[in-house]
């Protein structure tokens, strides 16, 4: 059964900002066995996703990871604003 990692990050990233419509997470690239992730969020929303020190934004990253070493695949995860 395969991760679906848009999904999974979308679930994780929405109910942390206050505009969750502004939320979009969308693969870059998917090349054999890595996958590039982008997350788009609300400018000021920015900071909720990434957290004090990037703990919350670690804390993204440790699940999907996780996830990922299940199926034998490296995500990287890139969280940005627009």
């Amino acid at each position: 059964m395969a991760i679906d990692f848009e999904n999974l990050i979308k679930s994780i990233v929405v109910p942390l900002v206050h505009h969750p419509e502004d939320v979009l997470v969308k693969t870059l690239s998917a090349e054999s066995g890595e996958l590039t992730i982008q997350v788009l969020v609300n400018e000021e929303d920015l900071g909720r996703v990434i957290g004090k020190g990037g703990r919350i934004a670690s804390a993204i990253r440790t699940i999907v990871y996780a996830g990922a070493s299940k199926e034998g695949k490296h995500v990287r995860i890139d969280i940005d604003a627009f």
